[in-house]
This record gives structure tokens, sequence and C-alpha cells, in this order.
């Protein structure tokens, strides 16, 4: 693959991750499924939640790639996509510029939702996540607790703040879907640091992989997608439309198997699966709900 000029747009491209960003499009869809099955979605802060996760999540990417760079935690021999910063696709004071715009776009579109509940609890939620966004690659990630801040910002509190800007209501399948939408979206990260477990063993980055170990992690990985899909099945209940995100779990226990297979750089593929799969079940969670209302 060619090089991209420095600072260019397909710079910009690939340091946002596109390829990651289905994780904020899911909590949205299974959200809006369960407001629209209870009679009460809306499409415009449904929009603007969907619009500011996408911006939050793009942020967050920049952030990680900013800090590890000035940090020299960027590594010559990691096994993920190139960083941008080290790389030298995009200089780190464009960086810093560019997460102040994305942060920026991503505040205007959570402005847009104030009018759709109470504006103390949306400014205290919307804070909390660029407040998190930071603390995620200075601090949580370094200590085993990445896993919890993907469950909460990935799935709490996206679901629930999706559902509460449409509804202005939180309900029991509200919570059930939360917890699901971030046990899915974990398998993410649980893939990200099973490939990258011998180079945070060497340069200290004690991720939840390292320290359970590889064995552990990949049951780990399978156990997430089977409780998610699990939670799931409680939400849409005993009905034949339950066989729509059940076909997420041959897919799930496929990739589960590649990660046996594979070492190294080749799991960059797992990751470009799971981010399919995903986006797959919250799609086929979501026809599930809406139909069998």
């Amino acid at each position: 693959m060619q090089e991209p000029r420095p600072n260019s747009p397909r710079a910009w491209l690939l340091a946002a991750r596109p390829k990651t960003l289905s994780g904020a499009a899911v909590p949205v869809i299974v959200a809006t499924a369960v407001a629209l099955r209870d009679g009460a979605a809306a499409p415009v802060p449904a929009l603007l939640c969907l619009l500011f996760a996408w911006l939050m999540q793009i942020a967050a990417n920049l952030i990680n790639d900013l800090i590890d760079y000035t940090k020299g935690t960027d590594r010559s021999d990691r096994l993920g996509p190139a960083r941008a910063c080290a790389s030298g696709w995009i200089s780190p004071t464009a960086m810093r510029r560019g997460i102040v715009v994305v942060l920026l776009l991503a505040v205007a579109a959570g402005l847009g939702l104030l009018r759709f509940g109470n504006t103390w609890v949306l400014l205290g939620i919307g804070g909390a996540c660029i407040v998190f966004a930071f603390l995620y690659t200075t601090l949580f990630s370094y200590m085993g607790l990445g896993d919890v801040l993907v469950i909460v910002f990935f799935g709490l509190v996206p679901v629930c703040g999706t559902y509460y800007v449409e509804t202005g209501d939180l309900t029991v399948d509200t919570w059930l879907a939360a917890v699901a939408c971030g046990l899915l979206i974990d398998t993410l990260l649980v893939v990200n640091n099973y490939r990258d477990y011998a180079t945070d063993l060497r340069y200290g980055k004690h991720t939840l992989i390292t320290r359970i170990g590889l064995g552990r992690g990949r049951g780990l990985y399978l156990a997430l997608g089977v409780v998610a899909f699990a939670i799931a099945a409680v939400i849409v209940g005993a009905s034949p439309l339950l066989v729509l995100p059940a076909l997420y779990l041959p897919l799930h226990y496929r990739a589960w198997r590649m990660m046996g297979r594979l070492n190294g750089r080749e799991l960059n593929r797992v990751l470009g699966i799971n981010s399919r799969n995903m986006l797959l079940f919250a799609v086929l969670l979501a026809v599930a709900i809406v139909l069998g209302a």
C-alpha cells in the first residue's frame, strides 16, 4: 500500500481507523430499535447520538495515536495498524489541531441533544465521554481497566443515552441492551490486546490479556459474544425471530477459531471480521426487536 502524503485527507482517514467505527454504531442501532418497539423512536436525536458517538470514537483514536507517540510508547515492533504520528503521516502539531476540531464537532452534536433531555444530565454524560477519552490512553489502558471503560462508554452510556433522548425514559430492556452491546464491543478490544500480548508484556502495558494470559484471553473472547447473545435473547423473548441474532454465533465461533490459528499481524484479519460481525449482530437484533413488537 502506498504511503499517504503527510497531513493529506487519506492520512486523516487512516488515522481515524474507519474499520473500527462500527463500535460506535452498534449501541445507537440497538437502542433505537428498542425505542421503536416501544413506540417512541425519534430520528433526529438518534442521528445526533450516532454522530456524537462516531466523532468521539475518532477523537479517542487520534488522542491514542498522539499520546502513544509523545510518550514514546508507539513501538516500532507493534503489530496493529500503523500510527499516523509515528509513521510521519500527520505531524504532532496537526494531530493536536485535529483532535480539537473533532472534539468541537462532537460538542456541537452533543449540544444539539440538549433539547431532548435534562440539560445537566446530558452535559455530564458528554463531559465524562471527553474526559475518559483522554484517561483511557494515559491511564486506564495501562492498568488493565480498558475493558471496563469499553463496557461503560460503548455499552451503558450510548445505549441508555440514546434511548433516553428518544423516549425520555429508561427501561429494563434498555439496560439489558446496554450490557449486551458493551460486552459485544469489548470483543474488539480483546482481539486487539490478544494480538499485542507479547509487545505489551515487553513494554509493561498491563492489559487484561497480559494479566490472564492468551489461553484465558481467547476463552474470554468466546464468552463475551455468547453472553451478549444470551442477554439479547432475553430482550427478544421466546420467538422464532431469535434465529436472526443467533446467526451471529457461528460467525463469532469462526472468529474465535481463527484467533487460535493466526499470529502477529495476521490477527488484524480477525479485527476486521469482528467489526463486521458486531455490526451484523446489531442489525439482526434490531430487526428481531422491531418485528417482535
